[in-house]
């Protein structure tokens, strides 16, 4: 039994189709299909019933996919721990960052990591930090710097960059500028300016108006704060945000506490529990950038 069939196994019944499985693996479709005999004749046991158009596991298949799958995890886990102690990191990190947040420090750590690990290839995509978290949750990507309501998802590893109250931001002459501080219920009988669904701050003011069984009238919608101020300056409504996200416009528009949204609007960095020697790196990196005295 070889390492290379335990591959074209796993690789045949996740796909469910020889064709797809040989082009997953890079070779041809009659090579994956002579190592799948191979293996059977080894085994005594017939894998997989062909004699559907789709490749599906027989019972003795099913028994063994447990255990091939165990197989290739601890041979991955063999190499990249060798890997790990000679320094010859390899493989590849895909990274998330919630769209319209852009943090210096990252892209520090980023950059640190890259000169010390060249072998590791990093992809970074933005999106709406829900579904970040989900895809961390799912393994499709290995970290991301999300926004967040009050604490770290659950069942996720994770560091709090920021805690911050919402505040609302108004230009001079909203009715609201002359308050030293706002209530939700005030907030709600203006319109609002906020981010999208999916990001931490627009949770906070939801969950915050949810409790008290208020709705916010939240009547234009922007991914980026300083697209968000841009639009409350301009006399659009008043801006929902959290503090640091305000300090671009202190110029043009007034910031006002809003005294019973309880909840904190986090910032953090997530991953999984079970992060591998790259990532490990990596957050290695990410605490240097973030430590406060690179603050």
């Amino acid at each position: 039994m070889e390492m290379r069939q335990l591959e074209y196994f796993v690789a045949v019944a996740e796909e469910a189709n020889f064709t797809r499985a040989a082009e997953r693996v890079h070779i041809s479709q009659s090579g994956v299909s002579a190592q799948i005999r191979q293996l059977e004749q080894e085994l005594g046991a017939r894998l997989f019933d062909r004699s559907a158009r789709a490749a599906t596991l027989t019972d003795a298949g099913r028994a063994a996919l447990v255990h091939a799958r165990s197989v290739l995890a601890g041979a991955d886990a063999v190499r990249q721990a060798v890997a790990e102690v000679t320094g010859l990191l390899r493989g590849r990190l895909a990274l998330g960052m919630v769209t319209g947040c852009t943090i210096t420090p990252l892209f520090e750590a980023l950059a640190s990591f890259h000169r010390a690990c060249p072998g590791i290839e990093v992809s970074l995509l933005e999106g709406a930090s829900d579904a970040l978290v989900d895809q961390v949750r799912s393994g499709a990507l290995d970290f991301a710097l999300v926004g967040l309501a009050g604490g770290l998802p659950e069942g996720l590893d994770g560091r709090v960059l920021v805690a911050e109250p919402l505040v609302a931001a108004v230009p001079p002459g909203h009715p609201l500028a002359a308050e030293a501080e706002v209530t939700l219920r005030q907030l709600c009988g203006h319109p609002l300016v906020c981010m999208p669904p999916g990001t931490g701050v627009r949770a906070v003011l939801d969950a915050s108006c949810s409790a008290q069984g208020l709705r916010p009238l939240v009547t234009l919608q922007a991914s980026a704060p300083p697209a968000v101020l841009d639009l409350a300056a301009r006399g659009l409504g008043a801006a929902v945000l959290s503090q640091s996200m305000t300090a671009p416009f202190a110029d043009r528009l007034v910031t006002l506490p809003v005294t019973d949204a309880d909840t904190a609007a986090l910032l953090a960095l997530v991953w999984s529990p079970t992060a591998g020697p790259a990532l490990r790196e990596l957050l290695r990196h990410c605490d240097a950038a973030f430590a406060p005295s690179h603050a």
